[in-house]
């Protein structure tokens, strides 16, 4: 169980600190291929016409090519004498659809959390985007994680493909946890017996992958958000495991609140799947 290669995307935007530290980390736990990613466009003011828009849009151009060549640079510099093998790919293109196609190349794809706030989508690619495009799993890093503690790993389990996809996908991970929980959520009441019974398979398959998981279950049903950081919480949780998924496909609510929180909580990673 491994991730032979992975992508890091570099948002022209964002601090690069905690995504490449990770980034390393996983590379030399792996022994794994990493490829670089940046991608961006220059978006200038709609009123810029004619020779003046066109100068602009030169200038503009040109720092972005400048912010991707310094990232490349980082890039290079953490993951020497890491990863087994590096490469950067970068273009002037929309970053949610240039980082998605490449994605092709990769086990695994690591990228910035989005702490809740509205990204610019010609900066960098952002998760959510990311996750409906991919076709990739995605460990997801908040600025302010220095490091991939696998000392406990949390799984927020729920009867879905999406969560099931999840935890095979999180499996290179789930071996190197020291300690692994699975969190089961009723979500009504009186439905605590049923989805133990879910999670409870869930830990005998882990179990013949080589893994060794218990099972938490809330006596509480519902709010499955707050119940679920209150067991990260407790239980120490570097990381959490889960399926991404939402009710609506419009933009606003086409991720569950399980997921955006998840993505936008800034004391853990987590690995999402879709």
């Amino acid at each position: 169980m491994t991730y032979a290669t992975a992508i890091v995307s570099l948002s022209v935007d964002r601090p690069t600190e905690a995504l490449l530290e990770v980034t390393g980390q996983l590379a030399g736990e792996f022994s794994a291929h990493v490829i670089g990613i940046s991608a961006a466009m220059f978006s200038p003011p709609l009123y810029f016409m004619g020779e003046a828009g066109q100068s602009l849009i030169d200038e503009g151009e040109a720092s972005v090519r400048k912010r991707m060549a310094e990232l490349e640079g980082q890039f290079r510099a953490a993951m020497h004498g890491r990863a087994k093998q590096i490469e950067w790919r970068s273009a002037l293109e929309l970053p949610a659809r240039y980082v998605a196609r490449q994605c092709r190349a990769a086990d695994l794809v690591i990228v910035g959390g989005d702490g809740n706030a509205i990204s610019d989508p010609f900066a960098g690619a952002g998760p959510s985007d990311l996750l409906m495009q991919a076709g990739r799993p995605l460990l997801v890093v908040p600025e302010a994680v220095k490091w991939l503690n696998l000392r406990s790993a949390l799984i927020a389990w729920k009867d879905c493909p999406e969560a099931r996809r999840a935890v095979a996908d999180a499996l290179p991970l789930l071996a190197r946890a020291k300690e692994v929980t699975i969190a089961a959520i009723a979500e009504e009441e009186g439905g605590q017996t049923a989805v133990r019974q879910q999670a409870e398979d869930v830990a005998g398959w882990l179990s013949r992958h080589g893994v060794v998981a218990r099972v938490q279950v809330p006596e509480q049903s519902g709010n499955a958000v707050v119940q679920l950081e209150r067991i990260a919480s407790d239980t120490g949780a570097g990381v959490v495991v889960a399926g991404a998924y939402g009710r609506s496909r419009l933009r606003e609510w086409v991720l569950g609140g399980v997921t955006q929180n998840l993505l936008g909580q800034p004391a853990r990673c987590a690995l999402l799947s879709r």
